[in-house]
């Protein structure tokens, strides 16, 4: 465990309103003034504003960073609100990063928040990431993982790690060229050097399958903005080197200690594409964004609006439909005709083989989830197991207004 440098250099001074909005922050150790304006000049990016990104941003907004952006495709779904606490029902249906970007302007207006809509992706990552000082991945997905691991090696920039499950959590600080504050600089441990091979698909279910606790969000969360203050301040020691795993039934932390990989060879280039690293996660390669249709060998397209779903349930040609969300979901949100078959039945690693055997072959296949996140995924596997399945974007509630 070694004390690092300070990630970012002093700002101007504290105007009269900022030494009065931050005076808790300006006796603390290893804060203070100065540590109050490094934390007004750095640059922090966030990916995804969801679960853990909710607590990170507005402790960090609340906190004085002078810059934070946030990547999220996403939009806001009534299912989110139990633990993506920067978000409110009024927000339904918006981007994320709106949302959050609005209630981040409110808690905090001298905060510059950039808001990125865009899923990050090899090719945009170096771009988003080289204009950051730290970032905090708080995505929930692995090929995201590792494509914010590789970027941030790449362009040296230190990576505030957080994941959750359940009733667990843990969070890791991860850079592959730390700063120590006295000595040379070493090659550190990344995100690759403790898990070098990502779980086979489908045994890590996703929050919609596993569940969360909404409440493990704001403790991991903001554990995770904890450590990005620590870096930007030079403040205390980091969890660079260590894993701390949280296991809020029993109210326990455990500290994992983690070393580089002498083996492994230094990150220098990011992997071609997406298909790159959904392949290298086992998973199928995502629908080709440059193709509107999103058609794949000969198959119909990989999405649907919900009026023409609807259109296309009403016609004359046979078609399925099918409801990937869990049994819970679809009591409290009924989908009249569609069979339940739930989005983690297609991601184990006879993925391919379930598609065929539980969708019908011989006619398109309307896939609905709560949002269209889910069901684009299991169109993915699906398409590539030869079924022309098709997710209908908006989901569940979309459908039901279009019928």
């Amino acid at each position: 465990m070694t004390s690092l440098a300070p990630l970012v250099a002093p700002g101007p001074e504290l105007d009269p309103a900022r030494l009065a909005r931050y005076a808790r922050h300006l006796p603390l150790p290893g804060v203070g003034a100065e540590g109050q304006r490094r934390l007004a000049a750095a640059r922090v990016l966030v990916v995804g504003a969801g679960g853990l990104g909710s607590p990170a941003l507005q402790y960090l907004a609340a906190a004085g960073v002078g810059t934070l952006g946030v990547v999220d495709d996403d939009v806001v779904d009534l299912s989110n609100l139990q633990r993506q606490v920067v978000h409110g029902t009024a927000d339904l249906g918006r981007p994320k990063v709106e949302s959050a970007r609005d209630r981040l302007a409110d808690l905090a207006p001298d905060v510059d928040v950039v808001a990125h809509a865009v899923r990050l992706t090899p090719e945009n990552a170096l771009d988003v990431v080289g204009g950051y000082d730290v970032v905090l991945d708080g995505a929930d997905n692995f090929p995201t993982r590792y494509l914010v691991s590789d970027a941030a090696e790449v362009l040296g920039v230190p990576v505030v790690w957080g994941a959750i499950h359940q009733f667990d959590g843990q969070v890791a600080v991860f850079w592959g060229a730390p700063r120590p504050a006295d000595g040379p600089r070493e090659r550190g441990v990344t995100y690759r050097d403790v898990f070098p091979v990502p779980p086979p698909p489908g045994t890590v279910p996703d929050c919609a399958t596993g569940g969360v606790l909404g409440a493990l969000c704001g403790t991991v969360g903001s554990v995770m903005a904890t450590e990005a203050v620590k870096l930007i301040t030079g403040a205390g020691t980091t969890l660079l080197g260590r894993i701390a795993v949280y296991d809020a039934l029993e109210l326990s932390w455990r500290q994992l200690t983690v070393r580089p990989d002498p083996t492994r060879e230094p990150v220098s280039a990011l992997l071609a594409d997406d298909a790159a690293y959904a392949a290298f996660c086992g998973l199928p390669a995502p629908s080709a964004a440059g193709d509107p249709a999103g058609a794949t060998a000969g198959l119909g397209p990989a999405s649907m609006t919900a009026p023409d779903a609807a259109v296309l349930l009403a016609g004359d040609a046979p078609v399925a439909l099918v409801d990937v969300r869990e049994d819970w979901e679809a009591q409290a949100l009924p989908v009249a005709g569609a069979r339940l078959v739930p989005s983690g039945t297609f991601f184990g690693p006879d993925g391919a083989d379930v598609a065929r055997a539980e969708l019908p072959t011989d006619r398109p296949v309307l896939l609905v989830c709560a949002a269209g996140v889910r069901s684009a995924r299991v169109a993915d596997v699906a398409r590539a197991a030869g079924v022309d399945a098709r997710s209908v974007e908006g989901g569940a509630p979309a459908l039901l207004l279009a019928v």
